[in-house]
């Protein structure tokens, strides 16, 4: 799971993009338009664009991937593909049927 914090921007000015084991999040915090006759004593709003990268572990199922967004913090849920997942691989013994659990070891 992976959470950001992007307070004052709206879904249309964000993208999120998945390739290469890469996730990257892009946004732009757009300026407010300001009044002439407003008077400030102290103004800490910044805005521009941004983006972040991050490399993450092979095995992700980029298909599966869900992005949910409410009150300034983005939450993705990357879940494992599922060749990483161990699978049941049946045994054959004489005429009995024994099943294991195996994993697959990623090479990445």
């Amino acid at each position: 799971m992976v959470k950001a914090s992007l307070p004052g921007i709206y879904l249309n000015d964000l993208e999120i993009t998945y390739a290469n084991n890469t996730l990257t999040i892009k946004g732009e915090v757009r300026e407010e338009q300001e009044l002439e006759e407003a008077r400030y004593h102290l103004r800490e709003r910044s805005y521009g664009s941004f983006a972040r990268s991050i490399t993450l572990p092979a095995g992700v199922d980029s298909d599966k991937i869900e992005a949910n967004y409410e009150a300034g913090v983005l939450t993705l849920r990357l879940p494992k593909a599922e060749e990483i997942k161990p699978k049941k691989i049946a045994i054959k013994a004489g005429d009995t049927h024994k099943v294991i659990e195996a994993g697959v070891v990623s090479k990445n």
